[in-house]
């Protein structure tokens, strides 16, 4: 579950972590109070999407007056903002963070991700600040500082020395430095949370640093014993994979056209991987799991054909766990209660295989089978053609 700015801001604050002043709002009346509350001479209006490269996008902007905040805040919200990150169609401004102007002296980066490799939280950091650290990171690795932090003894001084050395801060900013890695540790391990970043991290104007932007994703396997699960924003979220969490699916919206609607999610990327090797482009990752119903199977049929770039369905299913004949008169009924208008291709293999395919073609559904993996992706591939 991703969080929006403000939202990150606020558990930032909880845990100590300095950050401009700022709130968020709905309207532009709203907008325009909280920036006179807020005092100065200059504002940032701040669009709250879960993307980033908002500012490149026309998503941040600078304002000297408070009529400005408002009038900013009235054109923003209600559009769709596209950024590098946010695909073709954007994504919706529902709010806006309105903050106080900080005089920067310089810009660094500071994130947190769990790290599958070492197994450990893994802090880095760059004087690259207010770039794209993927892009740092490929074009200038050497410019990426990180230090891993072992479960066994957690976060200690040395890994912010480290941190704060590489970046050539000065003794007071590096003690800083330690007490903002410090909370950012406790929060991460406190809020089930899977990547923290912060960028720009800004040395101010009284040589002090400050989170300047703060974007946290939290591990959704631990949303159930985390209040903050509250704080999910739907409508930044795809449609399809969202209704697909309500039914337990397993969806990934992909570029392609050929859907598919597998069981067991190597088995799903093994379709995909198979797909691309035979020339087609697959719609979507779709893990039904191992325990399906026809229920679930009709549902993933639904999320499926509301993709209008769908030009065929591939079905590969292994009964293992659920037999091949209970899967296939899972699909029989999901097909004909759907309504589905595009081709479909079934590859049914595992425990009463035989069965299940003898229920297909009793069923006199317009449906294809094949007899493995390959067979299936080519013969998806060329209806996706035609």
């Amino acid at each position: 579950m991703n969080l929006h700015e403000y939202q990150a801001k606020s558990l930032f604050e909880e845990y100590g972590i300095p950050v401009q002043k700022g709130d968020v709002a709905t309207t532009a009346d709203q907008a325009g109070e909280i920036a006179t509350n807020l005092g100065g001479s200059a504002w940032l209006v701040k669009a709250q999407v879960h993307a980033g490269g908002r500012g490149k996008a026309g998503g941040v902007k600078f304002v000297e007056s408070v009529s400005e905040v408002s009038t900013i805040t009235k054109e923003l919200l209600g559009k769709k903002l596209i950024t590098h990150q946010s695909g073709p169609d954007g994504q919706p401004i529902n709010s806006v963070l309105i903050a106080s102007a900080a005089e920067i002296k310089e810009e660094l980066y500071l994130g947190a991700v769990v790290d599958r490799t070492s197994k450990q939280i893994t802090f880095m950091a760059s004087a690259a600040g207010g770039m794209n650290i993927e892009e740092v990171a490929e074009k200038t690795p050497e410019k990426i500082i990180t230090a891993h932090i072992s479960p066994a003894t957690g976060i200690q001084q040395f890994h912010c020395r480290k941190i704060g050395f590489g970046l050539k801060l000065n003794p007071k900013q590096i003690k800083q430095l330690a007490e903002i890695m410090f909370s950012l540790y406790q929060l991460f391990t406190d809020r089930d949370i899977s990547l923290i970043e912060i960028n720009p991290l800004a040395i101010i104007k009284d040589d002090s640093l400050c989170a300047l932007d703060a974007k946290i994703n939290v591990d959704d396997n631990g949303l159930f014993r985390q209040a903050i699960a509250k704080w999910r924003d739907p409508s930044q979220e795809d449609e399809k994979e969202r209704r697909a969490k309500e039914f337990d699916l397993n969806y990934v919206t992909l570029d392609g056209n050929i859907a598919c609607m597998v069981n067991g999610a190597g088995l799903a990327m093994a379709t995909m991987d198979i797909i691309k090797l035979n020339g087609g482009e697959p719609a979507n990752f779709l893990d039904v799991g191992g325990g399906t119903t026809a229920a679930k199977v009709a549902e993933a049929f639904k999320i499926i054909v509301s993709d209008k770039k769908i030009k065929t369905i591939l079905v590969n299913i292994f009964g293992g766990i659920v037999r091949c004949d209970l899967i296939a008169e899972g699909v029989i009924t999901a097909i004909k209660e759907v309504d589905i208008k595009v081709p479909i291709v079934i590859r049914l293999e595992g425990t009463n295989v035989e069965e299940g395919k003898k229920l297909i073609r009793d069923s006199k559904l317009d449906v294809k089978t094949a007899n493995n993996l390959e067979e299936a992706a080519v013969k998806a591939i060329q209806l996706a053609k035609e």
